[in-house]
């Protein structure tokens, strides 16, 4: 059954369902469910990928990791990322805390504030995150940030 789930699909659908594999198979839908379980096996779950058409993508992953693992004396090796279009909200009321067994809460209501760009770097050698917001996402943001 587990092969079954993993190497093929109904005809009817994108994925396995508990049921169809249970009709597929004869087995009941709860010892489905134990199996997959048991196995890790997500079939309503997917993920997404993209592989580079640029035909120097592999000299230029070797040389960015190479400057992580041995970066040149005195440089400064950070990890740069960007977020744009951070919604800025503030929710209406407070929500409960977190407690054993009870995850913390929050309203489904809440007051716009714009959005804002998140900049956010790791500098390699020290563990060190540093992180900025700016009302605008332009590269003047970016080499302000990088300053």
């Amino acid at each position: 059954m587990v092969d079954h789930v993993l190497k093929s699909k109904p005809t009817d659908a994108s994925h396995w369902s508990t049921r169809q594999m249970s009709r597929e198979t004869g087995i009941s839908p709860a010892s489905v469910m134990r199996i997959w379980h048991a196995f890790w096996i997500k079939p309503h779950l997917g993920k997404t990928f993209k592989l580079s058409t640029d035909p120097l993508f592999v000299d230029k992953v070797q040389d960015i990791v190479g400057l992580y693992l041995n970066p040149p004396e005195r440089a400064l090796v950070l990890c740069v990322d960007e977020k744009s279009k951070v919604q800025a909200l503030n929710r209406t009321q407070p929500g409960l805390p977190l407690a054993p067994g009870n995850p913390a809460t929050r309203t489904h209501d809440y007051k716009r504030h714009g959005a804002t760009s998140l900049f956010a770097a790791l500098d390699v050698a020290t563990g060190e995150v540093i992180g900025r917001l700016y009302r605008q996402h332009r590269s003047v943001e970016f080499l302000s940030f990088l300053k």
